[in-house]
């Protein structure tokens, strides 16, 4: 058997593995890469393998750095199953049209500006009728049923409690008289969040691909809710409005809780809450259907309400374009959520261009904001921004909420890992930022005494029953350049990273040289974007 790891290989998005067992291929996951140019610029370059030799896809989840290139897949040639759960199946009807949606618009975007500067005709990179064409192949499974997804591979998918639907896959692989247990993590959420359950115990393995969103990072124990309602009451007092970024499949959902349970304990006003995003309409209907996921707290609110999660006469959902646009009119303080979650799309821009230069007004970020996304910039502060082509001063109040994340923080994922039966061979650390996966790596080796590897882009490992061989990436070996070029990168992003520390003990001392610093990190985050360009 062999293991390719084709996304999300020492980076947070686009996750994607590729398994061959005999003559047979199957993924896990094939997802789009997010973030900055640099990283975005993997969706556009081909599969480093031949699509219509693939004979399946085990789904993880339905977010769209592990979901959104199967349209891509399909367009390419791909035909056979794509199997996941219920809930993922939903919100990947709504997902997958969406982004493809997206793919069209951006193109003619760029062909009505590429024909006045003659350039060439740009094709978007998969259609919506590629995303419908996928989601007929889907394949419904239950969570904790094993099912055969190609000769001698045998899968189980697990409660991950990440978002809904989301699972981690228990994997057998029988290869004549040897056989070996895996486990793909997807991403795992933390335990004790609201509404879903929290992840089932792992199995015994023989190795482990893990996830390391927050592998260098522990959530801090705060009071959420309280800090939330400060929030809202501080803002509200000053009359401006509270924006939140957030992720349509998920953080919404979750947020729309606390802030049902916060107004019922008399914590915060009954101002009026929009959700402004289509797809997290869409997504909230497909949360509120599916009570069978939920956990036993929310199944008894779910009950006591009749039959509903969330039951606020303030909430109201947006659907037009002019209904969104008509928000910022309506007079007097309000909470506006919009995706995405990490403001490099979509609504929430309008609501940021709007509301991001008052200084009565606040934005509220609750979830990871990837390396180039305007949400980082943001948080990493910096004093103004471009949104939409315009020079947006940041005069409003700029929160971090890091406690609402749905991933499982460094401590979680250690304890979750300690309660395997047995500890696994070898761990393969995947979907983190370098410094997030070696640290990561580094405790797992540490702790649990196992081996650990954090690939590369194309790395292959070779499995026999329980041994294992890595083979470094042939795509960099075949290209000495390409190679040069990587530890280049590398170097520049480690003291990418430095810098960003650095502005952490800057930014209290002296406003100014935080400016500074901040402005030379952009340049050097400009200059690696236009390398890339240039190969």
């Amino acid at each position: 058997m062999k293991i390719t790891f084709l996304g999300a290989a020492r980076t947070v998005t686009g996750s994607c593995y590729l398994i061959e067992v005999g003559e047979k291929k199957m993924l896990v996951d094939c997802g789009m890469f997010q973030g900055s140019k640099l990283v975005k610029a993997f969706n556009e370059k081909e599969f480093l393998f031949n699509p219509g030799d693939i004979d399946a896809v085990v789904l993880t989840h339905a977010h769209v750095d592990h979901s959104g290139l199967l349209p891509k897949l399909v367009k390419e040639g791909f035909s056979g199953p794509i199997y996941c759960t219920k809930s993922t199946e939903e919100l990947c009807s709504i997902l997958l049209p969406d982004s493809a949606h997206i793919q069209e618009s951006d193109a003619e975007f760029a062909n009505r500006k590429g024909m006045r500067a003659g350039k060439k005709f740009v094709e978007p990179l998969f259609t919506v009728d590629d995303a419908n064409r996928a989601l007929k192949l889907f394949r419904v499974k239950d969570f904790g049923k094993e099912f055969t997804v190609i000769p001698g591979v045998r899968v189980i998918l697990r409660v991950a409690g990440h978002i809904l639907g989301s699972s981690f896959i228990e994997m057998t692989v029988t290869e004549g008289d040897k056989q070996t247990r895996l486990i793909f993590t997807g991403d795992i959420g933390q335990p004790n969040q609201p509404i879903i359950d929290d992840p089932s115990k792992l199995p015994p393995a023989d190795f482990v691909i893990t996830e390391s969103t927050y592998g260098n990072r522990v959530h801090e124990a705060y009071d959420k809710e309280g800090e939330l309602a400060n929030i809202v009451n501080d803002t509200v007092e000053r009359g401006g409005n509270v924006i939140i970024p957030a992720f349509a499949v998920g953080r919404t959902q979750v947020l729309l809780y606390y802030f049902q349970k916060l107004i019922s304990e008399g914590k915060m006003p009954e101002v009026p809450i929009y959700v402004d995003s289509p797809m997290a309409n869409r997504a909230t209907a497909i949360t509120l259907t599916n009570p069978e996921e939920y956990d036993e707290e929310a199944r008894a609110l779910y009950e006591m309400q009749g039959r509903r999660l969330v039951a606020m006469h303030n909430l109201r959902f947006t659907a037009t374009a002019q209904e969104s646009m008509a928000i910022n009119d309506t007079p007097g303080p309000k909470i506006i959520l919009s995706a995405s979650g990490m403001a490099d799309a979509g609504r929430i821009l309008h609501h940021l261009k709007h509301n991001l230069w008052r200084k009565e007004c606040s934005v509220v970020f609750a979830g990871f904001q990837a390396e180039g996304s305007l949400g980082r910039q943001i948080i990493d502060g910096t004093k103004k921004v471009k949104i939409m082509g315009e020079t947006i001063s940041v005069c409003a109040k700029i929160y971090n909420m890091k406690g609402f994340s749905a991933h499982a923080d460094k401590e979680q994922l250690m304890a979750w890992y300690s309660a395997m039966p047995t500890s696994p061979k070898a761990f393969f650390v995947t979907h983190g930022e370098i410094d997030a996966s070696l640290a990561l790596a580094d405790e797992l080796g540490r702790k649990l005494g196992t081996a650990t590897y954090v690939p590369h882009f194309g790395d292959t490992v070779e499995i026999t029953g329980t041994e294992w061989q890595v083979h470094a990436s042939e795509i960099v070996q075949a290209e000495p350049a390409a190679l040069e070029l990587k530890g280049y990168l590398q170097g520049m992003e480690r003291d990418y990273l430095l810098q960003r520390s650095k502005i952490e003990q800057i930014v209290t001392r002296d406003a100014s040289k935080a400016d500074m610093v901040r402005k030379k990190m952009e340049k050097l985050r400009k200059y690696m974007e236009d390398l890339l360009k240039d190969i």
